[in-house]
């Protein structure tokens, strides 16, 4: 009987260490992702975390950062290739809806889809922004409550024409509606998204 419990101690010592090992990690790489301040500190960041998701077979956040992380990169080189910087994100997201389908992700498809639609708009738009969009719905079907939903909403049609249903008036129900969901967000854990707020605030601010 004390062996057992030796073993069964042993290999709790073995869990406990593994998942201090992958927090410790994402805590690097979150640190790393939150002082970026160039696409080449971007593209590290996203690496990183890239490598902790093909270690951690089982985690569906390292991936999720690595394609955040890539994606913003195609924002901050106005000579990005968006195409490309949009692949990379979305393979790195099917990477984490192979482990997990959840509002998060399906935000972050919104995201990449508007990066590409955004290269030609007039062209794009229906198949682009119907992408946005389901991918949206598909958000709200997974988590009603995830506040970045609204945001995201919100921020594509404050630059949509009014003629298209879009405009600052329809914005501004949206930025509310989510900032009133922020009131009671709460991450699932640290390591857990938890961003949109401020921007969703500065966006309100610019609807009145």
């Amino acid at each position: 009987m004390k062996q057992v419990l030796i073993i069964v101690s042993m290999l709790f010592a073995g869990m406990v260490t593994a998942q201090t090992k992958y927090e410790a990690a994402m805590e690097r790489g979150l640190a790393q992702f939150k002082a970026a301040t160039t696409v080449d500190d971007m593209n590290t960041a996203s690496a990183f975390f890239e490598r902790i998701g093909d270690a951690e077979k089982d985690k569906w956040l390292p991936y999720y950062y690595a394609a955040q992380c890539n994606y913003l990169t195609g924002w901050m080189n106005p000579k990005a290739d968006k195409d490309k910087v949009a692949e990379k994100s979305k393979d790195l997201i099917a990477k984490a809806e192979v482990i997990e389908h959840n509002s998060e992700l399906y935000c972050l498809e919104q995201m990449v889809a508007v990066l590409q639609m955004v290269v030609d708009p007039m062209a794009r738009y229906q198949s682009y922004g119907a992408l946005a969009t389901n991918a949206l719905e598909n958000a709200k079907k997974s988590d009603p409550s995830n506040p970045r939903i609204y945001y995201l909403q919100g921020q594509t049609l404050m630059n949509t024409p009014e003629a298209y249903g879009g405009g600052k008036a329809v914005a501004k129900k949206l930025f509310e509606k989510s900032l009133e969901l922020y009131k009671t967000f709460k991450p699932a854990s640290p390591l857990h998204p938890d961003w949109g707020k401020e921007e969703a605030e500065k966006l309100l601010a610019a609807c009145q």
